[in-house]
C-alpha cells in the first residue's frame, strides 16, 4: 500500500476501537520479543485511555491516524509530552515528546509509518516541543531502523538493574 493512498489525520473519539486493537497487536509483536518485559493491556484499560486521552480538549498530547480510502485505520503515533525536569536538577528544561509508532503488519515497509512520524513532527514543531525521542527494545531490529532512518539517534545510554528474585 502507498502512502498516497492513505490520510493521515488526529484521531477522534470514533477511533478508539481501531486504536485499541493497534495497540494490542503491537502489545503481542513486544510479547514476542522479550515476555519479560512486555505485556499485553486488558482492552478495556487501553479504551479508557485513548477514549480520555482523545476527549481532552485542552490536552498537551496529540494521536495521529493513517486511514486507507475505505476508512480502514492501520496505523497510529502517539506524542506523548515529557514534564520538563525538577528545578532541583540539573537538566535544562527543553520542551520534548515520546513518540510511539505502530502499523499493521500487512502495510508495512509502504510508507505509513514514516507518514505518520512526519505529521508528528510537524504538530511537535508547531507545538514548541524542540526534540522526540522513541524508547525502542534492543531487539526490535525494525524499529530501531525506522527511527534510524528518519533521523534519530542516540541520545544517552539508560543502564538498569532488575532487583527481587532476578539474579
Amino acid at each position: 500500500m502507498e502512502t498516497t493512498e492513505l490520510t493521515i489525520r488526529l484521531a477522534n473519539a470514533a477511533d478508539v476501537p481501531a486504536l485499541v486493537e493497534l495497540r494490542i497487536a503491537n502489545a503481542e509483536a513486544h510479547v514476542a520479543l522479550d515476555p519479560d518485559t512486555y505485556r499485553v493491556p486488558a482492552r478495556d484499560v487501553v479504551a479508557r485511555h485513548f477514549a480520555a486521552a482523545l476527549a481532552e480538549k485542552a490536552s498537551q498530547d496529540a494521536v495521529f491516524v493513517a486511514e486507507t480510502p475505505e476508512g480502514r485505520v492501520v496505523g497510529l503515533v502517539e506524542v506523548l509530552r515529557h514534564p520538563g525536569p525538577p528545578e532541583h536538577q540539573i537538566l535544562r528544561p527543553e520542551p520534548s515528546a515520546e513518540v510511539h509508532t505502530v502499523v499493521l503488519g500487512d502495510v508495512r515497509g509502504g510508507g505509513t509509518g514514516a507518514a505518520l512520524l512526519a505529521a508528528a513532527q510537524r504538530w511537535a514543531t508547531g507545538q514548541g516541543i524542540r526534540y522526540l525521542a522513541a524508547g525502542i527494545h534492543h531487539r526490535n531490529a525494525g524499529a530501531v531502523r525506522f527511527y534510524a532512518r528518519a533521523g534519530f539517534g542516540d541520545a544517552g545510554l539508560r543502564l538498569v538493574k532488575r532487583l527481587g528474585n532476578a539474579s
